[in-house]
């Protein structure tokens, strides 16, 4: 028995002997850095998420601070480990290589993804919308419903769902209309080419009267004799709504309208339509 014992101690003399202490300490090392780093890592990724609830722009940070988490540590890992290879006289050429050639064809395969990854990034940088704000965006127009790492999804005034991939947002003229603080009433009213001057004047006034009694309005609105169409002479308005919401605006507009009607109507200023005079010379 104690000769068994024996002859198992010198086995584990000589194991011990055939490692290396240096190898071992480097180990040790390696492992409390990337620990270190880690933790370090966590730290500022909280941080991070704080910051981004405290400015509350969009619910990016709900996917992308997670998955910087992950690359940030993966980054940590790769070049503790490369680092500890390279300083024990192990190659990391062929790692390198092999990770290269990875990335390439990884990179042919969603390169469509990573365009719109970094469009993501771009949208992140300039802040100019968040979930909530009516936008246009191309062609599009509407509430931004979702945005996330590969597309923004809108839903329009129909009540479609449009989703745009971040990559063609990034190259796209992007409209914030929730941002604007006041919007714009621009309309025609035409009355006819009969219309005495007095009356052309006392419609004017009825419009500008009309705009300067809503509180709703900007004051001193721009009315003026636009030009001579057709069929009638037309008197441009053009007024500023005290809100940046369509809904408010298309309402805005329309009592507007309803009341200047109400107006000409009982002052008996005819509005235009289109017509055609024929005359016949006698002969």
């Amino acid at each position: 028995m104690i000769t068994e014992i024996l002859e198992f101690v010198d086995k584990i003399e000589a194991a011990l002997k055939t490692l290396k202490f240096g190898f071992i300490i480097s180990v040790v090392i390696n492992v409390i850095i990337a620990v270190v780093l880690f933790k370090i890592t966590d730290v500022f990724i909280r941080k991070l998420k704080e910051h981004t609830q405290k400015s509350d722009t969009t619910t990016l940070s709900v996917h992308l601070i997670p998955i910087l988490d992950k690359v940030i540590k993966f980054l940590i890992l790769f070049f503790i480990v490369a680092s500890f290879l390279q300083s024990n006289g192990y190659s990391i050429t062929s790692l390198i290589a092999g990770f290269g050639i990875t990335g390439l064809a990884v990179g042919f395969a969603a390169q469509q993804t990573i365009a719109d990854f970094f469009g993501t990034l771009a949208i992140i940088a300039d802040k100019i919308y968040k979930i909530g704000d009516y936008v246009k965006i191309g062609d599009v127009e509407g509430t931004v419903e979702d945005i996330n790492l590969l597309s923004t999804k809108i839903r329009t005034l129909d009540d479609f769902v449009v989703s745009i991939p971040n990559n063609n947002i990034s190259g796209t003229v992007i409209t914030n209309i929730s941002k604007a603080h006041k919007r714009r009433i621009n309309e025609v009213f035409g009355v006819t080419y009969d219309t005495s001057d007095e009356k052309l004047q006392r419609a004017i006034e009825i419009i500008k009267e009309v705009c300067d009694s809503d509180a709703r309005l900007y004051k001193n609105p721009v009315v003026v004799v636009e030009t001579l169409a057709e069929s009638s002479i037309n008197i441009r308005l053009y007024a500023y709504v005290k809100t940046n919401s369509f809904n408010e605006l298309i309402k805005v507009r329309s009592d507007v309208i309803l009341e200047i009607v109400k107006h000409f109507r009982a002052e008996n200023i005819d509005f235009a339509f289109p017509s055609q005079s024929i005359y016949i010379e006698k002969k």
